[in-house]
């Protein structure tokens, strides 16, 4: 493993508030917390409010007056907003990318990625704002008309990860606004500097104040009182699966709307015909981009038997020659992970893989060399001679280790990846177009990709996933409308008379 270059040296840290009701505010408590660099814990980006139940109370306070006014600029008016929003991503896509590496850790073409995927999902979600797709179907009764249109919510209650920073608000809030709900945004506390600048990009786009509040702090002194309060409609959520299981238990005391997306412990399937050259590429793309820190990161590689050790010595060869560091490098491949919370978390892991009898083929251990000794930096981690119930092969590590686990079909390929409590990617690589649909057919995942990674979410298409990864809604896609919006049947009856449906009929 190559060490680290030197670190560039960053100015004193500033002082960032809430913004509720078209104002920056302190907490209401006076209290702070730090935003850190995750690869320099020594770089503290800015101080951030430590909000509790009282600013989350003024900024839904704030959000739902706003709501009546809101809710009536046409749609097309409220689109032209985030389609300036777009142009202004646009122009600031290199400021914005070094800011979330510095902020998150990601290396910076990671993070120009990030930032392309909120450019794209606040065009696309723009042009909602010409369609919102009512329906339009005939009546069973004479001069009678009958149409569905989507009306909105109310206030929406945001609450996103650190992980993609600027990409997964946008998933949430482009689509909230554009349907003419007001928004309370918490972003997570480790990345609290990138939502300040997207609610600064919405203001200078045009967003009236209030429209959208923005309240930072941590899970159970904001997130929950957001979560629990009764006056929003929808919560939509992006985090751990245990986390997410609170949230639907929160909202289901009172009756809310609650989107999730929630964790993965994704598959690659690696069949006995496949290119292993483009397969050990993506693994190492999805297994240790982002440093592992992906709902969608593969973390299952199901390996054909007869191209076990070939598949394993090429990816144990590119693995180690992955170098750590700074993202802001241009030669970093691999950043580090969020915070010292995860790193010892991580290893947690690689000390139960051990345990239960797997193989360690590299990296499994914290990397102090040079000035990594600063950050929260994991070498890239492949165990071999994985079983299917091992807790590194069902539980979701969010880390740089990937589990290689040798199967002897296709059909034992399918079981083993199917045998989990999550469903959000998968993958197989083959040459074998009747092994691919069969894949496509059987495996238990929202998304599954054939000869690619299980990363790489295009913003047209739905995303989500089944069992302990989602509750069944979507995000991206025409289908994310249906979690921000109310379906209204509306029928107009132009006969003059009375007429009694399914008793006028004969």
């Amino acid at each position: 493993m190559r060490g680290c270059l030197p670190r560039r040296i960053w100015i004193m840290a500033e002082r960032f508030q809430n913004f509720i009701d078209g104002k920056w505010v302190d907490a209401a408590n006076g209290t702070t917390f730090d935003d850190i660099n995750p690869a320099n814990k020594t770089d503290i980006l800015g101080s951030f409010p430590r909000s509790d139940h009282r600013d989350v109370d003024r900024a839904v306070e704030a959000a739902k007056a706003h709501f009546p006014k809101w809710r009536r600029v046409p749609a097309p008016r409220r689109a032209e907003i985030l389609f300036r929003t777009g142009e202004i991503l646009v122009r600031r896509k290199e400021e914005l990318a070094q800011l979330m590496t510095r902020e998150m850790g990601k290396v910076l073409k990671e993070s120009r990625g990030d930032v392309q995927e909120a450019i794209d999902m606040v065009y696309y979600i723009a042009g909602e704002g010409r369609r919102l797709w009512g329906e339009t179907t005939p009546s069973e009764l004479p001069d009678k008309f009958a149409m569905t249109v989507r009306v909105p919510l109310g206030v929406v209650g945001a609450i996103t990860p650190w992980n993609f920073p600027l990409a997964i608000p946008m998933w949430k809030l482009a689509p909230a606004l554009v349907a003419g709900n007001t928004v309370v945004f918490k972003p997570a506390e480790d990345t609290p500097l990138m939502g300040v600048r997207l609610v600064e990009i919405l203001l200078e786009a045009g967003l009236p104040p209030g429209v959208v509040n923005l309240v930072h702090g941590f899970g159970e002194e904001a997130g929950a009182p957001l979560v629990r309060h009764p006056d929003v409609a929808l919560i939509s959520f992006t985090g751990s699966s245990e986390v997410g299981r609170e949230v639907a238990i929160a909202c289901a005391a009172e009756h809310k709307r609650v989107s999730l997306e929630m964790g993965g412990k994704n598959p690659i399937l690696v069949m006995e015909d496949a290119d292993l050259d483009l397969a050990v590429d993506g693994t190492i793309w999805g297994g240790f981009g982002t440093s592992g820190q992906r709902c969608t990161a593969s973390s299952r590689i199901l390996v054909h038997k007869k191209v076990m050790k070939e598949f394993a010595d090429r990816l144990v060869t590119k693995a180690q020659g992955l170098r750590l560091g700074d993202g802001l490098s241009p030669s970093t491949d691999v950043g580090p992970v969020i915070n010292e919370t995860q790193l010892k978390r991580i290893h947690g892991y690689t000390k139960i893989g051990l345990k239960e009898g797997a193989k360690l083929l590299c990296g499994g251990e914290i990397y102090r060399e040079g000035e990594c000794k600063k950050g929260f930096f994991y070498s890239p981690t492949v165990f071999a001679d994985v079983t299917p119930k091992m807790r590194i092969s069902q539980e979701e590590i969010f880390g740089p280790t990937v589990a290689v686990l040798p199967v002897a079909s296709l059909d034992e390929a399918i079981e083993v990846a199917n045998a989990s409590r999550y469903g959000l990617s998968s993958a197989i690589y083959t040459r074998d177009i009747n092994k691919a649909f069969r894949a496509i057919e059987m495996l238990g995942a929202g998304i599954t990709y054939v000869n690619a990674s299980t990363i790489g979410a295009e913003v047209h298409l739905p995303f989500g996933g089944i069992r302990q990864t989602g509750n069944g809604h979507r995000e991206g896609g025409r289908q994310v409308m249906d979690v921000f919006t109310e379906w209204k049947t509306v029928y107009i009856d132009y006969s003059g008379k009375l007429q009694r449906a399914q008793i006028d009929v004969s």
